[in-house]
């Protein structure tokens, strides 16, 4: 199994003094996944939860809504030259009465621990695979206290990064902001994958009653799996993009960004944030 971490030497210059150390690197991989033995995709992730992953990627890809949907996730032997095992290769297999998408069959891509989904960024696929209407049955409602409480929650959870200072970070929380799950990877679309393929894994899909946290910006492609995997609301520290927010006010997602402190941008789906009392307190 590979290591989350690696040591690498570096030269350390601080205030004109130089100085040789061993430094703590977060580590990155290369992961196949397979699906029903034909290979589908490439990810750059770091070594953990890849089973998770596999499955979280696949709830994004339209393939998994639950967990008898999944027959199988095993490490591929012989992957590495000399025949042995390099657990960077894993292999899906659905049950037998799992019906494959379109567009899932047609698409073999190698995806960047930065780029996510960049075969379909559209928002007609979203829309013609996903499994469930993000809706409020009773609604889903934050205020803006808790939003802001939300990142230093995640940040003291984060083990990794608190020694690399190189992972990105996704959560999931209660309406009530209790942590449910944290995961870390060097890509952001990988942390997600990760929490959502657990979820499938013990039955939870779809998460309608969570938060979605992400350390970074937010992208299409963190949209995208917010909205398959059912979540109601996706909350970042940075910026989203342009396609993120349209996914959002089209699917009934709602999508907060630049969440710094008392400060945040509500870009759509703002019935589900108690606007009133932080207007009361301007």
């Amino acid at each position: 199994m590979g290591r989350v971490t690696e040591r690498r030497k570096v030269i350390r210059i601080r205030d004109g003094h130089v100085s040789e150390r061993p430094d703590t690197l977060v580590a990155e991989e290369p992961l196949e996944i397979r699906l029903n033995g034909r290979p589908l995709a490439i990810t750059m992730r770091t070594p953990g939860d890849d089973f998770a992953l596999a499955a979280g990627f696949l709830v994004s890809e339209g393939v998994f809504g639950s967990a008898e949907d999944l027959r199988s996730i095993v490490y591929c032997a012989g992957a590495a030259e000399d025949g042995s095992n390099t657990y960077n290769v894993v292999d899906v297999s659905t049950a037998p009465d799992v019906v494959l998408p379109d567009i899932t069959l047609e698409r073999n891509v190698y995806t960047t621990s930065s780029c996510g989904l960049c075969g379909k960024a559209s928002l007609d696929a979203v829309r013609t695979t996903a499994r469930w209407q993000i809706a409020d049955t009773p609604p889903v409602r934050v205020t803006t206290e808790l939003l802001a409480s939300l990142p230093d929650r995640l940040r003291e959870s984060q083990r990794v990064f608190d020694r690399t200072g190189g992972l990105h970070a996704a959560a999931l929380f209660d309406e009530e902001g209790r942590l449910l799950d944290i995961r870390e990877d060097v890509g952001r679309h990988n942390a997600v994958d990760k929490l959502v393929g657990r979820a499938l894994q013990e039955g939870r899909l779809p998460l309608s009653r969570a938060i979605l946290l992400v350390s970074g910006r937010a992208s299409f492609e963190l949209a995208q799996k917010a909205v398959m995997a059912g979540v109601p609301l996706l909350a970042a520290v940075s910026a989203p993009s342009s396609l993120a927010v349209d996914l959002a006010a089209e699917t009934g997602l709602t999508l907060v960004g630049f969440l710094r402190g008392s400060s945040m941008n509500v870009y759509a789906g703002e019935h589900r944030v108690a606007l009133r009392s932080a207007t009361a307190q301007g």
